[in-house]
């Protein structure tokens, strides 16, 4: 399915962004879109060079698929739920706003405001096209959900969100590094240790509740059980990347890797519980005269 498809490209996205930024290849390709002035640079090719420009491609696709994915279901609309347009316009203006974002983050140097502002982007998108995707797929909710149960998904996943965009800043500015070297910007590191917990507690509360009060939904208590999982995943990579000293590149793309596919979790959760609160029946059909 196309919506399967490009969670999984999105989630890839993210990571060859986290490769680029860790093999500091941001400015690998010193123009945009083309890079050296070509579609395809020869002569100047090398690790970091590919890894740019393999990032701008995959980018590029998805951009493709997106809008692939809009003029389908406005095609389909007849047949397709209602919101399904309105869901991939939305995704369509996040991928435009992160291909400015990241002709900006070229342009600018880049700046750290632009860097974070260009890695939430991507996680909005993993979050929204995961969302759709479990809205579109899977079986359908045996039963209803209580009413207690639907803000939790969203709490989670606000605040798993925010502690994302406070890593991306503390990344961009290279805050660990600079925290063991000179002892400066060590209030990022803190603030995003310090909100992990809350984050991680908020996953966590959302699995037990799930497996403990959530009988009519299997599907809600895997992705919940699952989010629980990775997030303890997550804080182990984070305590090991520090112990490093970001002197392993793999553990700060895994670290990055992770966290993307908690947020597509963590949006799928959201969008199943976002299915059982509005059935299908409610939303499948629009009136096309």
């Amino acid at each position: 399915m196309l919506t399967t498809h490009l969670v999984i490209a999105l989630v890839a996205l993210v990571v060859i962004g986290g490769a680029t930024r860790v093999m500091e290849a941001g400015l690998a390709c010193p123009d945009w879109p083309l890079c050296y002035g070509a579609f395809l640079p020869g002569r100047q090719m090398n690790m970091q060079v590919f890894l740019e420009w393999f990032h701008r491609l995959d980018a590029f696709l998805v951009g493709l698929a997106l809008l692939s994915l809009l003029a389908l279901s406005l095609w389909g609309r007849c047949k397709l739920p209602s919101w399904l347009p309105w869901v991939s316009g939305l995704a369509v203006g996040l991928v435009v706003l992160q291909g400015i974002l990241g002709a900006l983050t070229v342009t600018g140097l880049l700046a750290s405001s632009t860097v974070t502002a260009h890695l939430a982007t991507a996680l909005l998108l993993v979050l929204v096209i995961s969302a759709l995707d479990q809205g579109l797929a899977g079986e359908e909710p045996s039963g209803p959900l209580p009413p207690w149960w639907f803000p939790l998904p969203v709490i989670s996943t606000a605040l798993v969100l925010t502690q994302c965009v406070i890593g991306a800043s503390m990344a961009s500015q290279w805050a660990v590094d600079q925290c063991f070297t000179s002892g400066e910007l060590c209030e990022w590191v803190l603030r995003h240790r310090q909100f992990a917990g809350a984050a991680s507690l908020s996953v966590f509360a959302l699995a037990v509740s799930a497996v403990l009060l959530i009988r009519s939904d299997v599907p809600i208590r895997a992705l919940a059980l699952s989010a629980a999982a990775l997030v303890a995943f997550q804080v182990t990579l984070g305590v090991l990347t520090l112990r490093a000293q970001l002197h392993l590149p793999s553990l700060t793309i895994a670290h990055q890797l992770v966290a993307a596919l908690l947020m597509a979790h963590l949006g799928a959760l959201c969008g199943r519980t976002l299915r059982a609160w509005r059935p299908a029946s409610s939303s499948m059909e629009v009136s096309c005269g």
